[in-house]
Formats: structure tokens, C-alpha cells, sequence
């Protein structure tokens, strides 16, 4: 039997407590290159788990996933406890974000956003979280995250899984 998760937009505010919301929304935080260039200045929290040993260091990867569709089974979600990571679309298809609060070492009910195709997003270090699942192609994203020699991977499968629609 699913259980059925109603996607929500996604903001900042409802986003914070997983991660931070990405995005080129309002004025620039200041002007640079001769006032020709915005910048949104300092927009994600990222960790790679420089207190961890041995500590980590930052890695940019290049992914493509295969597109899905809505209504979405979702069965497993997975963290990384030693580190944050971003996704960063390079296309501008909305794309679903699917997170988890954590409740004494697992997942609790999960909650399903839709990027507005100009967003981007940093999960934070041991937050809950869906795999990656672009809903057009190309599904090809930017992937700033922890590089290191210990596993930084768990993952929870649900018992019964949820069925995500818009």
C-alpha cells in the first residue's frame, strides 16, 4: 500500500531545516566587475567534514540521471553523515527534492518539493534526502560534495513506500 506525498513549491523557508535553497531571486547582494555582474553572495551552508578523520575536501562531479515522472514511488531516501551536497541543475527543468527530519536515527515522514527550474539546492550535512530525480531531460547536474576515504552513505528503506504527485 503507498502512502501519498503532495509535492510543495520549493522556498527557503520551508527548505531550511534540510538544506539551503539556491537561487538568483531579489537584488544581488552586491554588484562586481564593473557593475556588470550580481552576486548573490555566500547562498549554502557547505561542510566536507573537515572535523572528520581523515577530514574531507571539497569535489565538484558532473551527474546525469535519468529522468522520472510524477506520480513517483518512493521507496528508499539516504543521507551523508560526513558532509553536505549540492545539486546544481544544468538545464532549467524543475526537478523533485524530496527530504526526510531525522527522528532518533531515522527517517520521519518525508516531504516532496518542485524547483521552479531556476533553482538550485544544498543538502546539509546528515539530512534526510531523496535520490537525485530530474523530471525532463537532460538530467545532467553539477554535484558539490564531500571527497574522502571513509563511506559517507547510509541509506533507509521504507517499509511501505510513498507515492509523490503534484
Amino acid at each position: 500500500m503507498s502512502r501519498i506525498l503532495r509535492t510543495e513549491p520549493l522556498t527557503a523557508a520551508a527548505f531550511a531545516p534540510f538544506g539551503d535553497v539556491l537561487a538568483a531571486a531579489g537584488a544581488p547582494d552586491r554588484l562586481i566587475n564593473q557593475g556588470l555582474c550580481g552576486r548573490w553572495h555566500d547562498r549554502a551552508r557547505l561542510d566536507f567534514g573537515r572535523d572528520t578523520d581523515p577530514p574531507g575536501r571539497a569535489g565538484i562531479s558532473i551527474f546525469r540521471a535519468e529522468p522520472r515522472a510524477l506520480p513517483y514511488r518512493l521507496e528508499m531516501v539516504e543521507r551523508h553523515p560526513e558532509g553536505s551536497q549540492a545539486f546544481i541543475p544544468m538545464h532549467q527543468h524543475p526537478f523533485l527534492v524530496v527530504v526526510a527530519p531525522d527522528t532518533g536515527g531515522t527517517p520521519g515522514t518525508p516531504r516532496a518539493f518542485l524547483t521552479d527550474g531556476a533553482q538550485a539546492i544544498n543538502f546539509h550535512r546528515g539530512a534526510w534526502h531523496g535520490v537525485l530525480t530530474p523530471l525532463a531531460a537532460p538530467g545532467l547536474f553539477a554535484v558539490i560534495d564531500r571527497i574522502g576515504a571513509t563511506p559517507n552513505l547510509e541509506e533507509h528503506w521504507f517499509d511501505a513506500p510513498f507515492q509523490v504527485r503534484a
